[in-house]
This record gives structure tokens, sequence and C-alpha cells, in this order.
């Protein structure tokens, strides 16, 4: 692995955006450079250190689900890489910035989605059903428990916010009166089909995905486009099989294991109200997530 990256500083191409890991250049006027930094975020706060080897893990873990998914693979719908190089759009100096941790993509009109697919209760979903039984929404049976395998997955989108806002759950109907009923009614399809691909690969190689979410975007054409990243301990929880009990948070390899550190912090005596500064990462945090991102890309390239 290389040394951490907390922000790229590329000049030779513009800046478009900042995300809470992704730092976005433009490539001419139809194409995008995505760098994934080291950077973590967690309740919408971005961390002021690194995980060291997260961006080219994450970049590995998207670029395996794209070839999966998409037009190499299951074919499930058209995907954002251009497959070109992304070293070949910057000069030498900037390759160590940009090597293993980019994907040159095309540049689309992004849909202000976030298309969420749950095959399992957790996190604010088993909250909400606690309260209404109910998830966005969409009515369950009686019974279930935290980490419930539900009777079949269930689209539950939510609204994209800004950087540092949190997204906001919504229901089906609100991205039809959003985006229109055909538009929504085909991203709810097509993510419901790329989580039970997935769950099914990943099944294989002993990982459940309780969760996902996806972005989608429209080309020049009006093609509807899967992009950003896919599939990633970022935008998914991934559990260990093996260690699966029914009624407890499972051990994960995503960021839970920050997130609950995170619950008992504090920051001048208080505890840490989630909001910006983040408390400082103890050497032994950075290092435990690090591995937990490393254990799900070992299992599922295995």
């Amino acid at each position: 692995m290389t040394s951490a990256l907390h922000t790229s500083a590329l000049t030779s191409l513009p800046l478009l955006a900042r995300g809470k890991v992704r730092d976005n250049y433009a490539v001419g006027d139809d194409r995008i450079l995505m760098v994934a930094s080291d950077r973590i975020s967690a309740f919408d706060v971005i961390m002021g250190e690194p995980i060291p080897g997260k961006g080219e893990l994450l970049t590995q873990m998207a670029l395996f689900w794209f070839d999966k998914l998409g037009p190499k693979g299951l074919n499930i719908c058209p995907i954002h890489l251009t497959g070109d190089a992304p070293e070949s759009v910057v000069p030498a100096a900037e390759v160590p910035q940009v090597k293993g941790r980019s994907m040159l993509v095309k540049r689309l009109k992004p849909i202000p989605v976030e298309a969420v697919v749950r095959g399992y209760l957790a996190g604010s979903g088993w909250k909400e059903y606690q309260e209404s039984r109910a998830v966005c929404g969409v009515p369950l049976p009686e019974g279930l428990k935290n980490a419930s395998k539900l009777p079949e997955p269930i689209y539950t989108p939510a609204a994209k916010a800004a950087v540092g806002e949190h997204d906001e759950n919504i229901t089906f109907e609100q991205t039809v009166a959003m985006i229109g009923a055909d538009l929504a009614g085909r991203i709810r399809d097509i993510s419901i089909a790329l989580y039970k691909a997935a769950r099914d690969i990943a099944a294989t190689k002993g990982i459940i995905i309780a969760d996902t979410k996806f972005e989608f975007g429209l080309d020049t054409d009006g093609t509807l486009v899967l992009m950003d990243e896919v599939l990633t301990p970022d935008s998914s929880r991934y559990w260990p099989a093996d260690s699966y009990v029914e009624g407890a948070n499972p051990p994960s390899y995503d960021k839970q294991f920050l997130r609950d550190w995170l619950e008992t912090a504090q920051v001048n005596g208080q505890l840490w109200d989630k909001t910006a500064p983040a408390p400082r990462l103890p050497r032994e945090v950075i290092e435990k997530t690090a591995a937990k991102y490393q254990e799900a890309l070992q299992r599922l390239m295995a």
C-alpha cells in the first residue's frame, strides 16, 4: 500500500467537487477523474485522520463489482467506467496520487436519489421498524428482530444531501414526484436486481450484504447509468456469514467498528455530539478499521 492520502491535490485538472471520500476532477467536458482518498466519514462527519490503503481498497472493490454486474458480466445495466487508464490524464508527477485509487468515468447528470436496497433489518431500518413496523413506508411483517433477514429485499430510497448534511429517507412515491414514474420505477427495479445478484455472489464467499445503496446518472442520450462507488463497505453493510446471529448486531467488515467507537468518544470531556470537528482517532481504531476493510476485500477476491 502507498502512504495514506487524506486529500488529493492535483493541479493539472480542474477540481469539480470533494465528497466525503472522493475528489472529482474534470477531464474535458465529458469525463471525470474520481480519486478515492483515504478519508473516512461517520455520521456524515469526515474524520481528521485517514485510514491507510482505504482508497485503493474501495477502488479495487468497486471495479470488482462493476466487472461482475456491468456489460462484461451479468450486464444488468450500463456503468460509468470509460475503460481508459486514470493515469493517462495526469502528468507523471501526479501519477502517485492517482494510481490504484482512481476511476476515469463518463460525466453524467446525477439523479438526486440514493437507491437503497435492504435485505436485512439493520441500522436506521431497525429503529424505524420498532416504531412503525415499516421502513420508508414499506410495511413489514410482525416479529422481526434486529438483523432479521427480510422475506424479500425492499427498496427504501433516500434524498441526497449536501456534504455534511444527512441524507433523508423518503418513500418511493416521493421519488416518483421528484423524477417521474418511469425513471423512479427503473431505478427501483435495477437496484433490486443489482442487490440480488451481488448478494448471491457474496454468499459464495461467506459474506452477507445486509444492505447497500446505488447511485445513478443519465448520459447525453438519456440512458440510465450506474455510477459512483458500488457495493463497497462504505456504501454497504458487509457481515461475515459464519458469525451471523439474528437478534444482535453482527460483527461487520464496514465502518460499524468506527461508529461504535465514536458512540462513546469524548470531546472536551463530553460525549461527541456527532457534529464537526470529529474526535481524534487513536492509532488502534485506525488500524482496526483498516483491517476490517482489508478482510472484506480478501474474502471477496478469494
